[in-house]
């Protein structure tokens, strides 16, 4: 007797206009979707995005060499050269990340002693021509030139959390 009841179920399509009501019930909801360039979803305060390197407020870059970035690097998407100074100290000839490899962990940002390498807020980046997806010393100090306040800020704001 079931055996019937479901074949004279599939001849009335019931399963066809559960469907089509559930379809016409969301029809007329309230649309939940964002616009994406128009509107953006809120980030959290603690977003890993494209990474930076931060300068003193006299000038000079923070990076004093010491590569526990690089060690602790789980993806070793970081290479870093350095030399020693005139005056003693050891900077950063080369500070490579390369983005590909990376995983936005964080490790980097932890790590380091002097708060120099951090990750921003930014995630609308992309690359159009191979080898653009390592980013040198330069580009990293002018990522954290352009965007020091907000990183300053985004520290501050999070201080109490590490």
């Amino acid at each position: 007797m079931n055996s019937v009841a479901n074949y004279f179920r599939s001849l009335a399509l019931l399963e066809l206009l559960k469907g089509m009501a559930l379809t016409l019930r969301y029809m007329f909801a309230p649309k939940v979707t964002i616009r994406y360039p128009e509107e953006k979803t809120p980030k959290s305060n603690r977003f890993r995005g494209l990474h930076a390197l931060r300068r003193y407020p006299n000038g000079e870059e923070r990076c004093i060499a010491c590569k526990l970035c690089e060690a602790v690097c789980p993806a070793l998407a970081i290479t870093i050269d350095s030399e020693q100074r005139d005056d003693g100290s050891r900077r950063t000839t080369r500070y490579d990340i390369d983005l590909f490899k990376c995983i936005y962990c964080g490790f980097c940002e932890e790590s380091c002693p002097v708060d120099s390498i951090v990750e921003t807020h930014i995630h609308e980046f992309h690359f159009e021509n191979r080898g653009e997806n390592v980013v040198s010393k330069q580009q990293l100090l002018a990522i954290g030139d352009r965007f020091e306040q907000d990183l300053a800020a985004a520290r501050r704001q999070d201080a109490a959390y590490r």
